[in-house]
């Protein structure tokens, strides 16, 4: 209308804010969602390797890990792919996918005739885990901001893995009164079902925050060469996270590492106690210990790394599990197994949300979720090389054997960060000024 006017709606213009206050309602739903992510891959923990053994009959350890061999290629390549894939079409329907990926899990392990459904059922399983945690974790990156990145990745780690404790301590209950299958699935059936839902009707899109601080951030401080450069192709990311910035590539090796032994004490421990004669129940409390104090402590540890710094906290924890790992390699009773698993847990929870935030710390926001999704995939392939190398060990030398053998390789991975990480830069830029 002539002479009118317009009035422009200034939230409309006005740019994503950052930081945990500003996005806690949407930070929430992320946090509820990965706990259900958690509780997805939990309902293996317990079950898996006793079904290997008691069900379909698997003498050779390197055969019984076939299942975790699948889930971590799989969930590693899902990993690379979805930091480029959030990227192009958005974060949301990513998460959507993986969660989609997941739907047909529990049928296929309570049905499973053959150890080749199980294997299969893992192949999706590790892609639902890779689009889904890995997503989840770029969100949060998303939401919050660099001064906050440790305790939003401490947060994120803990619902995660204290769902991964809480469902295999479930599972073993379950396992116990109703057996092996199919009621400790039943239970994942439920969780993908919620977690779906909740994706569909609470989530939000976040890759507008990214954008804004990225509009925000000439460069990353501490990157070398190209890293200062906020356009990368993925080849040139991939090449900086792996091997040429010394701080991200002492990151990737040592998720690599990290994952390795976890992969050991997934698809190896439940067996190693079964053998020394724990029942179904205290097999299923250990397996519950070492992602329960995994899970809790990451409040702490995610936060603790805010303040002090990422590289010693990342270094000694390797080193205090590469500690527990040794004990558990000694060890023979309920009591020293209960004292390594938590042990190992609390070194896992020194290490893990750290090194996501010190990935984040060196990556530019604009090429931040390809270097996480990449990052990822050297960690989760880490499940592969540990269900490898573990079983062949434990089939020429025994279980304890490939026990110490991982616990040298976990203590040389925590030399190699001490020596090759910078210090100064990991912490968040917003606080070195």
């Amino acid at each position: 209308m002539p002479g009118s006017t317009r009035h422009e709606n200034p939230a409309a213009t006005r740019p994503p804010e950052l930081g945990l206050r500003q996005n806690l309602a949407q930070f929430m739903f992320l946090v509820a969602v990965n706990a259900l992510v958690g509780g997805t891959l939990g309902q293996e923990r317990t079950v898996l390797p006793l079904l290997a053994t008691e069900a379909f009959h698997l003498d050779l350890y390197t055969g019984a890990l076939t299942y975790i061999l699948a889930f971590g290629l799989s969930k590693a390549a899902m990993n690379y792919f979805a930091g480029t894939l959030s990227d192009r079409y958005g974060r949301k329907p990513v998460l959507i996918a993986g969660w989609l990926a997941a739907v047909p899990v529990p049928a296929l392990l309570i049905l499973a005739p053959s150890w080749g459904w199980i294997v299969a059922a893992n192949v999706l399983l590790g892609i639902s885990q890779g689009l889904t945690w890995s997503t989840a974790v770029i969100m949060k990156m998303d939401l919050v901001g660099p001064r906050q990145r440790g305790l939003a990745m401490g947060l994120n780690e803990a619902a995660g893995y204290l769902g991964v404790a809480a469902t295999a301590l479930a599972t073993g209950y379950l396992a116990t009164n109703y057996g092996l299958r199919p009621a400790p699935f039943l239970l994942g059936a439920a969780y993908i079902a919620l977690g779906l839902g909740l994706t569909v009707l609470a989530v939000r899109e976040t890759r507008d925050h990214a954008m804004a601080e990225a509009a925000g951030t000439p460069g990353s401080r501490g990157t070398a060469g190209a890293g200062h450069s906020a356009h990368l192709t993925t080849g040139q990311v991939f090449t900086l996270t792996s091997f040429k910035d010394r701080s991200l590539s002492a990151a990737s090796q040592a998720g690599l590492v990290n994952n390795l032994n976890d992969g050991l004490a997934w698809g190896l421990f439940p067996v190693l106690f079964a053998g020394a004669g724990l029942s179904l129940g205290q097999i299923g409390i250990i397996a519950a210990a070492y992602p329960a104090v995994w899970g809790a402590a990451q409040f702490v540890t995610g936060a603790a790394s805010d303040r002090w710094g990422r590289k010693w906290l990342i270094a000694a924890g390797m080193l205090v599990q590469a500690a527990a790992l040794a004990m558990v390699a000694a060890g023979n009773t309920f009591e020293a197994w209960l004292v390594a698993a938590v042990i190992l847990g609390f070194g896992t929870a020194m290490v893990y949300p750290t090194l996501l935030a010190s990935i984040g710390d060196v990556a530019h926001p604009a090429w931040r979720a390809r270097a996480v999704g990449i990052y990822r995939l050297w960690r989760d392939a880490g499940f592969a090389a540990g269900a490898l190398l573990a079983g062949l060990i434990a089939d020429l030398y025994g279980i304890p054997a490939a026990v110490a053998a991982v616990a040298g390789l976990t203590a040389v991975s925590g030399i190699v960060v001490a020596v090759r990480m910078r210090g100064g830069d990991h912490r968040p830029a917003a606080l070195l000024g």
